[in-house]
């Protein structure tokens, strides 16, 4: 890893936050690729950290091809994408994207104070850090050596899922990192032929989670084909419904940091 010795710190951020799970598979990378996105759209200087070294799919669900990393003086030149992101993962580090990181917990840590410290972020309104699953030395590493400002948690409608997610918002609560509260993913789906809406999973967990936890629900994503083909097909700006969950997530997360 680069570990170039620095004089000067030019990065200047004012919010740094995290999007959680502590669940794979639920769509943690979406919502912080989506929220990233929002911020931008807004007109904020916004950047991704994608700490999820062992499982990095922000550069594939962002469509970014792969990147001969550059050296920014005493620094590492973040990824920057057309539309106006910068990004940090190990995916532009490897070889190829199905290599994998086959590091214990303290290299994975120092890796991610790496990602934060040695990148040349800038100025930026907002840092989202794409946050592993589980609750082991990474996460740790996060909410331990950053100056979180809070966590967002993603979960499903479903039970299991929600009791998954509850390991890692207690483990926020203990660290006393601020809850910002939570996004349901796949909350339903939704028929591109008539717009009926299906609840597969039930409902009710999500809303019974943040409540045991004092905290709210923020919002609810459906599967539907614009997101359900975001990482084969990119994502559909032109759609209503992207706008719209774009435009919740962005006030949402305003409204809790500024």
């Amino acid at each position: 890893m680069f570990q170039p010795e620095k004089k000067d710190q030019p990065n200047k951020i004012k919010y740094l936050f995290g999007i959680m799970s502590g669940k794979g598979g639920v769509g943690k990378s979406t919502v912080t690729y989506l929220s990233a996105l929002a911020l931008k759209q807004r007109g904020y200087q916004v950047g991704i950290l994608d700490a999820d070294i062992t499982g990095a799919s922000i550069p594939r669900l962002m469509h970014l091809p792969k990147y001969e990393m550059k050296v920014c003086g005493d620094f590492i030149c973040p990824v920057e994408t057309d539309q106006g992101l910068k990004v940090m993962s190990i995916s532009f580090l490897m070889d190829n994207e199905e290599q994998p990181v086959i590091w214990r917990g303290p290299l994975l840590s120092k890796a991610i104070q790496q990602f934060f410290g040695q990148v040349l972020w800038g100025q930026l309104d907002y840092l989202v850090i794409d946050m592993p699953p589980g609750t082991s030395d990474v996460a740790l590493t996060v909410m331990q050596s950053f100056q979180l400002r809070g966590l967002i948690f993603v979960t499903t409608p479903q039970d299991l899922v929600s009791a998954v997610v509850a390991r890692s918002i207690e483990m926020a609560e203990r660290l006393k990192v601020p809850i910002l509260g939570i996004v349901e993913n796949m909350s339903y789906f939704l028929c591109p032929h008539c717009g009926q809406t299906t609840n597969f999973f039930g409902q009710g967990q999500t809303e019974k989670l943040a409540k045991d936890h004092g905290t709210d629900l923020l919002v609810r994503i459906p599967t539907s084909l614009e997101f359900g083909r975001m990482s084969s097909v990119g994502l559909d700006l032109s759609s209503k419904l992207v706008q719209d969950i774009l435009a919740k997530l962005s006030q949402v997360i305003s409204e809790r940091l500024d």
